[in-house]
């Protein structure tokens, strides 16, 4: 099968993360999209110390709805700092059957070269890179020095592909603007979230107490 992946640490999971994963379902023609939420973050601190549980619980909720998304827990199994090249190292083994579509937004990919053994993600994956319609970066501009050079321009799928056959490509998504640090903030002040968050999300984060 051909599975998306999109990884976060969901703190909370919202409707911009579900947006995203739906335009990349239908864009690249994928079977399913999992979701992995972080362990631990290796770029930056895990605001509210909300564990890893709470995290993929409110992943699973928010996914109730949509029979081709699932919640995977590899990160959160394999303990640590969660690096992106050790998880898809992880689920290639695995599942050596299904080919993979690694999702990245394009902030976090211009900075791709500081991410732990970046090179390999190329080997494991395709890399799809999403941004919002009409965003004016270039994928192979932004591509690190060190590895630009294996790429090449495949006209008839027009993406760029890496010399062992994957490629890295573009989608671009509706404008919705919603963040998780908005999301804490207005669920601390008690303010409607009901267009930015799923209500199986809400529940969820009402009854356990959560971002108070």
């Amino acid at each position: 099968m051909r599975i998306g992946l999109l990884g976060g640490t969901f703190n909370p999971i919202h409707c911009g993360h579900l947006h995203i994963a739906e335009a990349v379902w239908r864009n690249c023609n994928l079977d399913q999209v999992w979701f992995i939420p972080t362990a631990t973050p290796p770029h930056k601190e895990l605001a509210g110390a909300i564990s890893f549980i709470h995290r993929l619980a409110m992943v699973e909720a928010a996914l109730t709805t949509y029979p081709q998304f699932y919640s995977c827990d590899v990160e959160g199994k394999r303990g640590g700092i969660s690096y992106s090249v050790e998880t898809l190292q992880e689920l290639r083994n695995i599942y050596p059957q299904h080919e993979f579509y690694f999702i990245m937004g394009f902030d976090s990919f211009q900075e791709i070269a500081t991410w732990k053994n970046y090179p390999q993600l190329f080997e494991f994956a395709h890399i799809v890179v999403t941004a919002r319609p009409g965003f004016s970066g270039s994928l192979q501009e932004t591509l690190p020095v060190a590895i630009a050079d294996r790429f090449c321009y495949d006209s008839d799928s027009k993406n760029l592909l890496f010399d062992n056959g994957f490629s890295l490509t573009s989608v671009a998504y509706t404008n919705h603007d919603v963040s998780s640090t908005e999301i804490r903030q207005k669920l601390a002040k008690q303010l409607d979230l009901i267009e930015q968050v799923p209500t199986a999300v809400i529940d969820y984060i009402r009854a356990n107490q959560l971002y108070l």
